[in-house]
């Protein structure tokens, strides 16, 4: 995490060497257990991902699979995955065999049992640091393979959605945001529609300029248009 952030005790910081155990299979006893009970926010690469392994666009992932909340806090409204309605508010793709989507899963299923805290110095360079999460219920720090944190963002196929996500943090880590300006209604709403939903931004932005490419490819410049439409005084 960033420095001088303090940790909670279950949660320790890892020195890029440092190693740790853990592995997660269907012989772990509490296999799937971690697939409840959460509040997992994606990002766009998230719902980008998902969305193409489900075969679905932008917004039907978003009417099928997702709820947008904005709380007290937020700059800008955020997107959970919506869990199933039932007795252990499970994700909507576990099964008894593991995650239907995996070769599409979220950031942050990719990452644990890892968190990744990232930032932009004054000259907008990013930087990030790691911890492990250490949670009771979880018996997967029982297994003995050892892990360090490149094997596991290499293993777990993390650095396209590191990436992203970093390019996300000029829009979200703005200087203006940390001056004090706040987003209206529409704005915010755009920042949906051109995020998340991606296809009417394809549709209206993109190809009027003659931008042809494919969505992983155009999320950064989806992100860079929006901070330009947010931001214009930057366009001078």
């Amino acid at each position: 995490m960033k420095p001088g952030i303090h940790l909670p005790n279950n949660v320790k910081q890892l020195k890029e060497d440092e190693t740790f155990c853990f592995s997660c299979h269907p012989g772990v006893p509490c296999f799937c257990d971690c697939c409840q009970q959460l509040e997992l926010a994606l990002t766009p690469y998230d719902v980008l991902r998902l969305k193409e392994v489900l075969g679905l666009t932008g917004t039907q992932f978003l009417d099928q699979y997702a709820v947008i909340e904005y709380g007290e806090g937020d700059i800008f409204p955020r997107v959970y995955l919506a869990m199933k309605n039932d007795s252990r508010e499970s994700c909507p793709f576990v099964s008894s065999n593991g995650c239907t989507v995996y070769e599409g899963r979220p950031s942050a299923c990719r990452t644990y049992p890892l968190g990744r805290g990232a930032w932009l110095d004054q000259k907008g360079k990013s930087h990030a640091s790691h911890v492990v999460i250490y949670e009771n219920h979880c018996l997967g720090f029982a297994e003995a393979p050892k892990q360090n944190i490149a094997g596991w963002v290499h293993d777990q196929g993390l650095a396209p959605y590191n990436e992203a996500n970093d390019q996300l943090m000029r829009l979200l880590q703005h200087k203006n945001i940390a001056a004090g300006f706040r987003p209206s209604a529409s704005q915010c709403d755009l920042y949906i529609q051109t995020l998340y939903h991606l296809e009417p931004f394809k549709k209206t932005t993109a190809d009027a300029i003659g931008l042809v490419m494919s969505d992983t490819a155009l999320l950064p410049y989806a992100i860079n248009w929006l901070i330009d439409e947010l931001f214009p005084e930057e366009k001078n």
